[in-house]
């Protein structure tokens, strides 16, 4: 399954969830704001879970891999405004406006409180919301310059994000297999977030774990929702998304072969 990028959506552009919504995967391209304005968004990462309110606003980085839920709460619906930064924006904005030091890559997403000048941003979005649910590119590219000032007045460190254009350098291939496995990406989405290749992370792959990424990752995958079930008690219903399976059945079907009976009837 591949997972969500930002081609599929709009630039800005309004959601509102009234029930329960499970997103895939993540991985945003390009960073991207989001402000909750009602109901509850949760974000799992590989080490934690963040949890955002109404009135709360993250700065999701690029290449940022995590799992999305969107819930009502208080009966209200899980509305959200994202703001999905283009590249040339960015590059634009950059060249005109370079910074004083030299831009690393932030490790994680930003929050921010609430700032007048927050407000401001997106109650001016308001009225465009009340004619379509996303903005025209023309309007949508202006309105993302201001996003960006707005952002660097509260908090100039948002340029270690927002100015960083650089692809995935290689890194340490079975530490972040080890704490990302969970998430179901293809094989060349997991060689891009490390650097790689997907002919070189096979290669790289069989050194350093003496298997394949599917077998190994099916196999992590079971073992991690076997220890939720027969451990937290979990229910197969609520843990085959969490652990990396697409659907039920499938998760199922490759449970019972792996330990020789159907998730539902794990041993205590």
């Amino acid at each position: 399954m591949e997972a969500l990028t930002i081609t599929s959506v709009p630039e800005i552009f309004i959601s509102c969830k009234k029930e329960v919504h499970y997103s895939r995967e993540l991985i945003l391209p390009q960073p991207a704001l989001v402000r909750v304005m009602s109901g509850e968004v949760r974000v799992a990462a590989a080490d934690r879970q963040y949890n955002f309110y109404e009135g709360d606003t993250v700065l999701f980085p690029r290449n940022q891999l995590g799992r999305m839920s969107k819930l009502p709460l208080d009966g209200k619906p899980c509305i959200a405004v994202s703001i999905v930064f283009r590249r040339d924006v960015l590059h634009r904005f950059y060249t005109a406006n370079p910074v004083e030091s030299p831009v690393f890559q932030t490790a994680g997403l930003m929050e921010f409180g609430e700032h007048p000048l927050l407000e401001s941003l997106f109650n001016s979005l308001t009225p465009y919301f009340k004619l379509a649910d996303a903005l025209p590119p023309d309007l949508a590219a202006f309105k993302m310059e201001e996003a960006i000032r707005v952002l660097r007045a509260i908090n100039k460190n948002v340029d270690q994000l927002l100015g960083w254009f650089e692809e995935p350098g290689k890194i340490d291939l079975m530490d972040f297999m080890e704490r990302n496995f969970m998430f179901n990406l293809p094989a060349a989405r997991f060689g891009y977030l490390t650097g790689r290749s997907l002919t070189t992370f096979k290669r790289d792959f069989k050194k350093a774990f003496n298997n394949t990424p599917e077998k190994w990752l099916t196999k992590k995958r079971l073992e991690l929702a076997h220890y939720l079930i027969s451990e937290q008690k979990r229910r197969p219903s609520d843990v085959y998304f969490e652990v990396g399976f697409e659907n039920l059945s499938h998760f199922s079907f490759a449970f019972k072969k792996q330990f020789g009976y159907n998730p539902t009837a794990t041993p205590v």
